[in-house]
């Protein structure tokens, strides 16, 4: 695929393509200005390569390559979801191999913020910098309790139609929250060609056993997070029903080189209530020079 090519190509647009490795065929998309280094993006919960924002995606495409996937047993991939987001990770690390790329940007949102952390731990030469999005630490507060919030969120009652259970996961319950809601559905909907399909049933109870196990409360469960040296942006909205706020402090506090973001009147899904926002902060974040210091935020 030429430069040329890879450019023209949008959200919208690039085409669904497969690469084997782990025996896993994973599914990807790629666009956005090619030369520099890859932007990653690892995905939330029962969430597809068309739950992502085309706000997001495109405008950080400007001035990078995004490369979108479905890990292991997701939408169009094949091979079945891991219990553990250890595993997740490792699957993730074989694709981006498979791939050929030598250094990657991660950006991870909610369970692909846990997933980001994985492939850090356990490929950190292969990664230059990571956005953790809506997550948290392993054993941080309250997250004991995730695989049950998660369970009440999406099962307590059904929604009409079924996609507007994430105006309440992702979004602010006010009325502001409510109508970028909406609007990112809508924007969710522009690629009507080549959509993956939804995730089969298996998906969520591995995905939530992966999540109970991630939160299991211990002494020391956290201390990993001293040795992701990479410099690494924490976003978060202001009140996230999922995953506590309190733990993107907790990650910030314990990450060497890490800075914090906390938008107003938000939820879980800050990036989709203010996406054009988010993608001025992520870009400014990936283009620096440097993060060890206040001020120092310039390409």
């Amino acid at each position: 695929m030429t430069t040329t090519t890879m450019n023209n190509y949008t959200h919208q647009t690039a085409p669904t393509q497969f690469v084997e490795a782990n025996s896993i065929r994973f599914a990807y998309r790629r666009f956005g200005k090619t030369g520099g280094v890859p932007l990653v993006f690892s995905q939330h919960y029962i969430g597809t390569m068309d739950y992502w924002d085309p706000t997001v995606t495109d405008g950080l495409a400007r001035d990078r390559e995004v490369i979108l996937f479905n890990n292991a047993g997701v939408s169009s991939s094949s091979g079945e979801v891991p219990t553990t987001f250890e595993q997740m990770g490792a699957n993730a690390i074989a694709f981006i191999k498979a791939l050929g790329l030598k250094q990657v940007d991660l950006f991870g949102f909610s369970i692909g913020g846990m997933v980001v952390q994985e492939i850090t731990l356990q490929a950190p030469d292969l990664v230059r910098r990571l956005i953790v999005d809506g997550a948290g630490p392993r054993g941080g507060q309250g997250m004991e309790l995730i695989a049950q919030a998660t369970g009440r969120l999406f099962g307590a009652h059904p929604h009409d139609p079924p996609e507007s259970v994430w105006l309440a996961v992702k979004f602010s319950p006010s009325a502001a929250g409510q109508a970028a809601g909406r609007e990112f559905l809508k924007r969710t909907h522009r690629r009507q060609e080549g959509r993956d399909p939804e995730v089969n049933d298996k998906v969520s109870p591995a995905q939530i056993e992966a999540i109970g196990k991630w939160g299991v409360q211990q002494k020391g469960a956290s201390d990993y997070l001293k040795t992701i040296k990479q410099p690494t942006l924490v976003v978060n909205g202001s009140n996230d029903v999922n995953i506590p706020t309190v733990n993107s402090f907790i990650m910030q506090q314990n990450m060497p080189n890490a800075q914090l973001i906390i938008y107003p009147d938000s939820n879980h899904g800050a990036h989709h209530q203010y996406p054009e926002l988010f993608v001025e902060h992520a870009t400014l974040f990936l283009n620096a020079v440097t993060t060890t210091k206040e001020g120092c935020t310039h390409g």
